[in-house]
């Protein structure tokens, strides 16, 4: 029997949308949502959304050409989720730099804004140091950068 592959997500334009279950695991004792698993959920919807842009995250570490490192996130959390709620993560590419990427996400459980984090991330060579992106890697952003998102407000559906 074959196995299903796991949910990547799509993109819809210039957004890539990731959707996630609410499961018992990802509560706290008042039955919300545990504010750490936004940053899982996050973090999974931006690695499948390289993925989806055919940027090869492991193959350039085991290369030994380096890997994206966290430099800034900023969080703000609105309205809890709770158990077997239907998420969707909303992520775009807001800002590329040689080195860096800016991301935004949101988390919405229908049109109602849960979570929203912008994200930098860094490519930093195997010694820690900052380094160029891969140009490939530079391009594909680009095919999905999205218009100022300071200006916009939250992703639409």
């Amino acid at each position: 029997m074959l196995a299903p592959d796991p949910p990547s997500g799509r993109f819809d334009g210039s957004t890539h949308l990731f959707p996630v279950r609410v499961y018992f695991e990802d509560t706290d004792l008042s039955g919300v949502v545990y504010h750490a698993n936004y940053l899982r959920w996050f973090e999974r919807a931006r690695s499948d959304m390289l993925r989806l842009l055919g940027i090869k995250q492991r193959a350039a570490h085991e290369a030994g050409e380096g890997a994206y490192a966290v430099t800034e996130m900023a969080l703000r959390y609105l309205r809890p989720a709770r158990l077997d709620d239907a998420v969707v993560v909303r992520s775009r590419v807001a800002e590329i730099s040689p080195a860096t990427c800016r991301i935004v996400q949101e988390a919405y459980r229908g049109e109602a804004l849960l979570c929203d984090a912008k994200v930098r991330v860094a490519f930093v060579a195997p010694n820690g140091r900052p380094r160029r992106q891969p140009r490939d890697w530079v391009a594909a952003f680009h095919t999905v950068l999205a218009p100022s998102c300071e200006q916009e407000g939250p992703v639409s559906a």
